[in-house]
């Protein structure tokens, strides 16, 4: 992803800008929240057209030295670059300001998609547009594996480890916490050893990058930044506490199979795996919760990816909607909208508590991970992992879009769903040649396939043809 910002650099020659105030930093990250549209690529492009080439707020080996780093963690690394750079401009404030506004639009127009979609999902005009939906969400899926792929798999070790990965989590149903973890030991121990297939250092971009923090806050790491013990323990005293201590209270409150339990511990162990980002972790998220938790039929996780497509913000905001539509459905006492409301905030705050977490406690201590062959080796093998998850997140979306019905295969280790056959639905299928032909032809956007699709569902249902 990094080559999408390389466009452009600060000149030698230009005048350093003024320091930009908080409540200047304010407008500008809140606006960059309302274009945060496109995924993680075009989010990181928005950010560096107005941060680095606009603002001149920061320089262009500052930014791709934040976002090597974001790369590295768990989670939506396009929320963290922002909560990184609003960290170093303005401290810990600065930080969370940045990374709760990029967060804020997407929460809120998911939360009113979900009370619509709760309420009226089942209505024909509204399923008309998700059935659209689903097949522009498809192709957008496959793009993803081909555009990963494209950048991670660099040798055939690395396409080995991606097929292994595939084959582990389609096949076999192997939890995808296990896979990341076992190409991670592999990848650190290869590159550890020196093995030249491991060495594509970073795991994202396939270069290792050079860059320096160096311009408009100095030469030096500023003061704020700088790690010390007594810094790093209160740090992580502080914002573990936020994040843990509402698991801790529901477990002893409410018991561990109680619904809002279920939701804060499942999507805090999500927060803590969710390395490639959210394509990646989707197809174990959908498995869980609609195989194990039964919280959503397989088509409602297509419909939540298709909002949280549509809308600003992290793709991975998706888990507020799962976390809704868990709640919803089993509200205990309360009624089924507020448990619904209650469930989507909670996934999304300990989805997100962690993201400031990984920032304001590692960040000091990134130069001293730089060029480390061990941890480049184990992003690498961990990325190529990544691309045969998403493949079967790509696999799994087709089996049910394309596929009215599934029958499991189970045996000899085996635990997969297979399609009926004779239950393909045509226009699905015809949509999603269509979605994938725009993207992959015709290089049509996104926002624009997206639209077009939903739109074609609406009229196939006036049509009467669905």
């Amino acid at each position: 992803m990094t080559e999408v910002m390389a466009t452009s650099t600060l000149s030698a020659g230009r005048d350093t800008p003024s320091f930009p105030t908080m409540t200047e930093a304010f407008w500008v990250w809140l606006r960059i929240a309302m274009l945060s549209f496109g995924g993680p690529a075009g989010q990181i492009a928005v950010m560096h057209r107005i941060l680095v080439e606009e603002k001149h707020w920061v320089s262009e080996n500052r930014f791709l030295h934040a976002l090597n780093y974001c790369m590295l963690l768990p989670g939506p690394e396009a929320q963290q670059l922002a909560t990184y750079i609003g960290w170093l401009m303005h401290r810990t404030r600065g930080g969370i300001i940045a990374g709760g506004l990029f967060i804020l639009p997407g929460v809120i127009a998911i939360m009113a998609l979900s009370y619509i979609y709760a309420a009226f999902g089942n209505v024909g005009f509204v399923a008309a547009l998700f059935f659209g939906l689903k097949a522009a969400v498809l192709a957008i899926v496959i793009q993803a594996v081909f555009r990963v792929g494209k950048r991670a798999l660099k040798n055939r070790v690395m396409q080995a480890l991606a097929a292994a990965a595939f084959i582990a989590i389609f096949f076999f149903n192997v939890p995808f916490p296990v896979i990341i973890l076992a190409a991670g030991l592999i990848g650190f121990f290869s590159g550890r050893a020196g093995l030249a297939a491991f060495a594509a250092g970073g795991g994202h971009d396939g270069k290792k990058s050079t860059a320096l923090i160096d311009a408009l806050l100095g030469d030096e790491m500023p003061d704020h930044a700088r790690p010390t013990v007594a810094r790093s323990l209160r740090v992580a005293t502080v914002w573990v506490l936020l994040w843990l201590i509402p698991v801790v209270l529901l477990f002893l409150l409410l018991g561990g199979d109680n619904v809002f339990t279920q939701i804060a511990v499942f999507f805090s162990k999500m927060a803590m795996v969710t390395f490639g980002g959210a394509y990646a972790v989707l197809a174990y998220v959908a498995q869980q919760a609609v195989e194990n938790y039964h919280w959503l039929r397989p088509h409602e996780m297509l419909d939540g990816l298709g909002m949280a497509e549509t809308t600003p913000g992290p793709l991975i905001m998706v888990l507020q909607f799962v976390g809704f539509m868990a709640a919803f459905r089993d509200p205990g006492t309360l009624s089924p909208m507020v448990a619904g409301t209650l469930g989507g905030l909670l996934a999304t705050w300990v989805t997100f508590t962690p993201c400031f977490l990984w920032i304001f406690l590692g960040a000091p201590f990134i130069e001293v991970m730089r060029g480390n062959k061990a941890l480049a080796g184990a992003l690498s093998a961990i990325t190529a992992a990544v691309v045969g998850v998403i493949l079967n997140l790509a696999i799994w979306f087709a089996v049910h879009t394309v596929f009215r019905e599934t029958f499991p295969v189970h045996g000899f280790g085996l635990s997969f769903d297979a399609p009926l056959l004779r239950s393909v639905d045509p226009w699905a299928l015809v949509l999603s040649i269509a979605a994938a032909t725009a993207i992959f032809r015709f290089n049509a956007g996104m926002l624009q396939t997206l639209a077009a699709c939903a739109s074609a569902g609406v009229l196939l249902y006036v049509a009467g043809m669905i």
